[in-house]
């Protein structure tokens, strides 16, 4: 069975109806249950994206990608200084 991603507006979607649920008295093995998710993805969920609102979330992942492109960038350049000090010292 494959895996299904669900976009950021998704799983808080389904987070907001996680705790309509809960505040009907479903417990949450139940509500997850019936939300189609596992009760370990809707705690993951919930302790990544608990008490976001939607354009939060798209920012958290716009800032994620660039953090992620900004660290392959330092890589590359702490690499590319390392082997013109090392050609500098005249050590290849």
């Amino acid at each position: 069975m494959g895996r299904k991603r669900y976009t950021a507006e998704q799983i808080i979607g389904i987070l907001r109806e996680a705790e309509v649920l809960q505040s009907q008295g479903v417990t949450i093995g139940d509500a997850s249950r019936k939300l189609g998710i596992t009760e370990q993805t809707y705690y993951r969920w919930r302790k990544e994206y608990g008490g976001m609102r939607v354009d939060q979330a798209k920012r958290l992942k716009e800032l994620e990608k660039e953090n992620v492109r900004l660290k392959k960038l330092v890589a590359d350049l702490s690499l590319d200084k390392d082997i013109l000090k090392e050609a500098l010292r005249g050590n290849f």
